[in-house]
């Protein structure tokens, strides 16, 4: 039997009922709360990947609302100290199309997160789901990586995607700002712009392209050519912050007792050395490695 709140908003649904009550849902060891929030009291997220919105999407998503209303909660977690303030980790776009729409509140899960998971989240929502223009990817990569102490290895578990397709696309953050707006605009495209990052005058290459409908693979000719930028190839040997991998090697050199380095190699692979001052303690590291 099809329900009769099938397919309608949460408008209509609070003219029909009432004010609708609280839906608490068990999710492991927390309790996810579905309610309407005020849009008085909800704030974007700082780490949000998306930087641009589409006006013309916004206004199409708008018109859907007044219609249907909000059809899938977007996701918050309370401010700390500040109970009554909610900060979105997911469904921004949601949240300005309410407005647009003039609605007052919002459906909402409201769930308990660390500042990791709300980056994650946020992250996976929009690489998944809302065609984040490259540079805005290439950032929310480089944010985690940053913030929450991840490598390449860890962000392409995260999301699903190869360490070399994140590497890639990354490379285009060295690029200078005006190169960037390029393709934020959409007139270079992400092929172009990750072929240009090794070049030492990526803003020149940027107008060839533009000014002369250069393919991919007529640029990568014109690449050979031109003198390789020193950062482009130092980025494909380090991917891990050094304070990351600082608190690696005082980790390992406090479980060890003895010294211990960490060298990082292209592609994300990389080796231990470990310091030992005589055969004594040599025996006892191959005990505590054998344990």
């Amino acid at each position: 039997m099809t329900s009769k709140f099938l397919g309608k908003g949460l408008a209509e649904l609070h003219n029909e009922m009432g004010q609708i009550p609280d839906i608490s849902v068990l999710t492991g060891l927390e309790r996810v709360v579905v309610k309407p929030i005020p849009l008085v009291q909800i704030s974007p997220n700082p780490d949000q990947p998306r930087k641009r919105f589409n006006e013309q999407e916004l206004k199409e998503l708008s018109e859907s609302i007044k219609e249907k209303g909000v059809l899938v909660p977007i996701i918050l977690r309370t401010v700390q100290n500040k109970p009554y303030l909610y900060e979105i980790v997911a469904g921004e776009r949601r949240y300005r199309a309410a407005q647009m729409a003039g609605l007052s509140e919002i459906p909402a899960l409201v769930k308990t997160l660390t500042n990791q998971n709300a980056m994650e989240i946020a992250l996976i929502e929009n690489v998944q789901r809302e065609n984040l223009n490259p540079i805005e990817e290439a950032e929310g990569y480089e944010n985690l990586m940053e913030k929450c102490n991840y490598t390449m290895a860890d962000v392409s578990k995260l999301i699903g995607k190869s360490e070399s397709y994140i590497r890639n696309l990354m490379r285009i953050n060295s690029l200078p700002e005006s190169v960037k707006e390029m393709v934020r605009a959409g007139q270079l495209s992400a092929s172009h712009a990750r072929t240009i990052a090794v070049s030492n005058d990526p803003e020149k290459l940027a107008h060839d392209i533009i000014n002369n409908g250069l393919s991919v693979s007529e640029t990568q000719k014109q690449v050979k050519h031109t003198e390789r930028n020193k950062a482009s190839r130092s980025f494909n040997t380090k991917t891990m912050d050094a304070t990351y991998v600082s608190k690696i090697e005082s980790r390992l050199s406090k479980i060890l007792g003895t010294k211990i380095r960490l060298r990082e190699k292209r592609g994300g692979a990389g080796d231990f050395v470990i310091s030992f001052a005589n055969r004594i303690q040599m025996e006892e590291l191959i005990n505590k490695l054998s344990k």
